[in-house]
Parts: structure tokens; sequence; C-alpha cells
């Protein structure tokens, strides 16, 4: 009986040892929650468009979108006068768009051709931009259900190139007019899980290289989502 109730015992604690093994070998393939987040958290790069390095072009065209699977979209009465823009000098001028020869308010936009966008939770968007006069570039989301969204926060003049990060979660919304690109009313918490498309403005006609906007490139964090038949 001694020996039986020993053996028991020594299967139990072998089988809590294997146990254990296996919980500790789970955890580093899938972190647990509870610790914090998963690996997986975090979304990753959707996209990245810097525009080719193709002689600029009044107004910019499809022909300047690099990435292969982005349609671009213009906006605005004078969208005509959106310039994909570069200059020789300074030799590190970046190529951009440009938004000093519009006469009208003014947007880009651009989207995949067979995907949305989720860009809820912890989403965000980079990019590199120069304003200047009294511009700021915002934000610019165009929802599956046809919905058009501006961001309240934006992107002030600068003297040089900057780099801005915007977490979406920290956004304020508002709805626009996209037929005379003006904000509306104030949206809260609007759902970002299904984005038609990502774009930008700043809500402002040109006033040539004393009052303008300029992007060199944007980045979007978030998931593809297919297009539902």
């Amino acid at each position: 009986m001694r020996n039986t109730t020993y053996h028991n015992k020594h299967i139990f604690m072998k089988f809590k040892l294997i146990l254990c093994q296996v919980l500790i070998f789970s955890n580093l393939i899938y972190p647990s929650r509870i610790q914090g987040q998963d690996a997986g958290y975090r979304p990753g790069l959707l996209f990245r468009e810097d525009w080719k390095e193709i002689p600029a072009e009044i107004p910019v065209t499809q022909e300047h979108v690099n990435h292969p699977d982005l349609l671009l979209d213009l906006y605005g009465q004078t969208r005509d006068s959106i310039k994909k823009s570069h200059h020789d000098q300074p030799a590190d001028d970046p190529y951009y768009i440009w938004s000093g020869l519009c006469r009208t308010n003014w947007a880009v936009a651009l989207s995949y051709r067979d995907h949305r966008m989720d860009l809820s939770e912890f989403s965000k968007i980079r990019w590199r931009t120069k304003q200047a006069g009294l511009r700021e570039l915002h934000i610019l989301l165009k929802l599956e259900d046809g919905t058009w969204l501006v961001s309240q926060q934006g992107d002030p003049a600068s003297a040089d190139w900057r780099i801005r990060e915007f977490n979406l979660e920290d956004i304020n919304w508002y709805t626009i007019d996209m037929g005379t690109i003006t904000e509306e009313r104030a949206v809260h918490d609007p759902d970002l899980s299904r984005v038609e498309a990502v774009g930008f403005t700043d809500l402002m006609r040109g006033g040539g290289s004393a009052a303008c906007s300029r992007l060199d490139w944007i980045e979007i964090y978030g998931y593809l989502v297919p297009v539902e038949p």
C-alpha cells in the first residue's frame, strides 16, 4: 500500500513538472495578455507612400503613386492645382505634395484597390510635412459607409521638414463636406474598423510658398480587411 501511494505521488509530481514545462513553453510562443499585451497587439505598417521620384507635375496623378495597390483621389474645386513638387536645390529636397497653387480648399486621399483598413485601437499615422503661414495639416478618413472624417488635431507650420506621429485613439473627429472641404459636426468614438481611404487636408486655400502645406511621405499603421461581397 505504501509503495503504491509513493508510486502514485511520484507520477503526479512528474505530471505537474511536465505541465509546468508545457505552460512555460506555450507562454514563450503566446505571451500572456495578463502580463501586458501579447507581441501582436500593436498593428504593423500597412503602407508608406513617398511618391515616385519623377519630374514635378500639376496636378499630381496616379502615375506619381509609388505603392502598386493604392489609388489616388483629389478633392476640391481647384484639385487640378495640387502639385507633386520637387526642386534641384537644396540637394536633399524631397518629392512632395504641395498645395500652394490651390485657390479653394483641397484634399488628397489614398485607398486600397480591393481592401479596407482597420485603424481602430493602437493604429497610428506618421508623416513628414512642412507647413507655412497659418496652414495646419489634418488627417482625413473615409469610412466604408461613405462618411468622411477630419481630425481636429493637426500639424502646424514649421521652418523645416518635420516628422509627426498621431495615435488615432487620441484624435477628435469632425465630419467633413467633401464638396467644399469644410468641417461640420463633431463625431464621438467613430468606428474605424473599416476605413476605405486615408488622406490629408489643411482646410484652407493655397497662398503660394508663404501659405501652403507640403507632404513628403505618409505611413499608415493598422490591419488590412478584405472587402465584403
